[in-house]
């Protein structure tokens, strides 16, 4: 396998996607699985490759990604984001173009903790007067 062009981080809820581009023919491989096999959804694999189709760079970038942690909606969010890093790495031009979609905002909406006395984070027992 030849060495990567440039490496990306993405996060999203729990999910961390670590992408690493390489010249190619378009292929996206997670985990070492292929993109419709990983993302059954339709909407998962339009969101985490929407940033390629944005910049018309998804037929001459191969993307290997490893994602751990989280949901399929966060993997895919955190595919995204860390798709959008690694295109401004490759061609920092693109970086309007990207910003003005949105697609280099980090959505840094995480799962509240729990409290204790309460089931869960803020869902209290029900009360009962007598």
């Amino acid at each position: 396998m030849s060495k990567p062009l440039v490496q990306a981080t993405g996060r999203r809820k729990r999910a961390v996607a670590r992408v690493r581009f390489r010249e190619g023919q378009g292929a996206i491989t997670i985990n070492r699985r292929g993109f419709e096999e990983y993302f059954p959804s339709a909407t998962a694999r339009m969101l985490a490759s929407e940033p390629l189709r944005l910049v018309n760079r998804a037929d001459d970038i191969d993307v290997d990604a490893t994602i751990d942690g989280g949901g399929l909606s966060g993997q895919a969010g955190a595919l995204r984001l860390g798709i959008a890093r690694g295109l401004i790495e490759l061609d920092p031009d693109l970086r309007g173009q990207l910003k003005k979609a949105g697609m280099l905002t980090r959505d840094a909406r995480e799962k509240e903790s729990k409290k204790y006395g309460l089931k869960k984070a803020r869902k209290a027992p029900q009360y009962s007067k007598r």
